[in-house]
């Protein structure tokens, strides 16, 4: 088995571009940080809405014992709980990020 090094995610690369109308750099820096925060949390919901998808899918061909694999629902819904726990907590983090810079004296 081999795994990956992390690799540095550079701003832009992979997510979606956002059109400046100012144009001026600290604009560009905070519209990319928004819209990588917002393609994170929108990966983590669609990644809870398609395992949930797979997880509902597979205990219906395991009710209707059209499954050649009896193991692929308990595995479906393991990922399904995984994905549901990986939201909860990016949430968490986020609140708790938010809380702090609201604390943050000016």
């Amino acid at each position: 088995m081999f795994i990956d090094p992390i690799q540095l995610m550079q701003f832009g690369e992979g997510f979606q571009t956002t059109r400046v109308s100012s144009g001026t750099i600290k604009d560009v820096e905070t519209l990319a940080g928004q819209t990588v925060f917002a393609d994170v949390f929108r990966k983590a919901i669609d990644d809870v809405i398609a395992t949930e998808d797979e997880y509902q899918k597979q205990k219906y061909l395991l009710a209707t014992g059209q499954t050649d694999d009896p193991h692929a629902e308990p595995v479906a819904a393991a990922k399904a709980q995984l994905a549901v726990d990986l939201l909860v907590q990016l949430r968490n983090k986020a609140l708790d990020a938010y809380s702090e810079i609201m604390r943050i004296n000016l």
